[in-house]
């Protein structure tokens, strides 16, 4: 499902073991690939976001350099 310009919205589908499957044009958009991790994050009023695979990246990146700083 397209909406305005670089937004969209997807529906997946829960399996029996609690998979879920990204629809093949998410997949695309966002570059995912078998064997990604990807993070969840979820509010119990807001719902549960997966944020783009990079994201976190400069987060992780400066804790990292701030431990071996310190080493």
């Amino acid at each position: 499902m397209n909406g305005p310009k670089g937004k969209y919205a997807w529906t997946a589908t829960v399996g029996e073991k609690g998979q879920i499957v990204i629809p093949k044009q998410a997949r695309e958009v966002f570059h995912i690939k078998p064997g990604d991790t990807l993070l969840l994050l979820g509010d119990e009023d807001k719902g549960i976001a997966i944020p783009n695979k990079g994201a976190f990246d400069s987060l992780f990146q400066a804790a990292f350099d701030e431990k071996d700083q310190k080493s």
